[in-house]
């Protein structure tokens, strides 16, 4: 990684982490949370799925909101609320006092997954934006690794609700990053004052801009993907495999470590094959590995060992879409830039938290279910990938 975007991307992948570290805390307690509030599975996928829409809807507000008063005043107002979700989670009494916290939470972390994608915009395009996007992804992969291991280790030492408290660290963090590491990169005389006409014309023509659309629902079926793991992952790996908390946190990791690993090389080689190219071959072996996994473990091949090996390889193609994506998606909206992040993250997310609504009746405790709702999300994103118009992706 070059000097200059060494920096950049420490800082927003500090930033942007913060989403996700919330998340991934919190899977290795989602068993004993539900045994210390007397909860079922279903309302526990609920608190994820709170969050997800929260986090979703939340992204319409902060994008024009960045774009007219510039990158950190919605960041400083998101960690405030990402604060307030910790607390009451920490303090939450019952399953419905939780889940209120956690739609708080997703509220406020969604301004940090949505402003850095502008900032990345205000600051380079093309494959300069993609290798800063994967530099990004690779700081907030430290998450995925790292948070489910510490996690499993406050449970154990503290108690469920300790995660809850580290979050609450986890903000103050954000924020002294926000204040004294990122400068503002949205010059007054390029803000937009926010006018109700002119945002609902700009949403139009992002919402009737096929290629747009393509690639944002393109990123969308894959992280659904992902949030389907999330919801169903932490039960499938603990009561039907026997792992620990701490077993589990590894095994995810693992995944983790495909879709972040593989994440970095998406810049170098949109560079040299073309970003159409790269996508097409990606979501080919994404759609492909899903679908096989599937049928591997319906037909009784549920080996532990498969099931990791398996995601493993169908999130290493993930880790080539969805940053090259997230850039072409940008690339022709720079003057809007904060809304079209904003839209494409909400269109994302509600595509997401659809995804755990639709499968969360089928789960059972095994595999299959969340396999073959993962496998759905590889074949949509296949076809999606290629609906992708190609004078967009040649602006990568």
């Amino acid at each position: 990684m070059s000097e200059r975007l060494l920096r950049p991307a420490l800082v927003l992948g500090l930033l942007s982490c913060i989403g996700p570290f919330a998340i991934d805390l919190y899977l290795p307690a989602m068993p004993a949370i539900a045994e210390g509030l007397h909860s079922s599975v279903p309302d526990m996928q609920a608190t994820i799925t709170a969050y997800f829409v929260a986090f979703g809807l939340a992204q319409l507000i902060y994008g024009p909101w960045a774009d007219q008063s510039g990158r950190k005043p919605p960041l400083y107002a998101g960690i405030a609320i990402f604060a307030l979700g910790s607390l009451i989670c920490t303090m939450a009494p019952t399953t419905g006092w939780l889940i209120l916290g956690r739609a708080v939470q997703g509220f406020g972390g969604a301004a940090l997954m949505v402003v850095p994608r502008a900032i990345i915009r205000d600051m380079y395009t093309g494959p300069a934006a993609t290798r800063l996007m994967a530099a990004v992804m690779l700081v907030i992969s430290v998450s995925p690794m790292l948070a489910p291991l510490v996690g499993s280790g406050l449970l154990a030492v503290a108690g469920w609700r300790s995660l809850f408290a580290a979050l609450l660290v986890a903000a103050a963090v954000s924020l002294a990053t926000l204040a004294f590491l990122q400068p503002e990169t949205l010059k007054p005389e390029h803000r937009h004052p926010f006018r109700f006409a002119e945002t609902r014309s700009a949403a139009g023509r992002l919402m009737t801009d096929a290629g747009f659309l393509c690639l944002t629902f393109m990123g969308g079926f894959g992280m659904a993907s992902f949030f389907v793991f999330i919801a169903s992952a932490a039960f499938v790996y603990t009561e039907f495999y026997g792992l620990s908390p701490t077993g589990f946190s590894l095994a995810f990791a693992v995944n983790a470590l495909g879709f972040f690993g593989a994440s970095q090389a998406a810049g170098p080689l949109g560079a040299r094959m073309g970003a159409r190219r790269v996508m097409a071959l990606a979501t080919l072996g994404f759609g492909a590995v899903t679908v096989a996994l599937f049928a591997l473990v319906w037909a009784g091949a549920d080996h532990l060992l498969v099931v990791i090996g398996g995601l493993f390889l169908a999130n290493a193609c993930l880790g080539l879409v969805i940053p090259t994506a997230m850039v072409l998606a940008l690339d022709d909206h720079g003057d809007e830039a904060g809304l079209a992040s904003s839209l494409g993250g909400t269109l994302q997310m509600m595509t997401g938290a659809a995804m755990v609504a639709v499968a969360g009746p089928f789960f059972d405790g095994s595999p299959v279910p969340m396999l073959g709702a993962i496998a759905v999300c590889g074949v949509v994103a296949f076809v999606l990938g290629r609906l992708v118009p190609g004078p967009r992706a040649a602006t990568a």
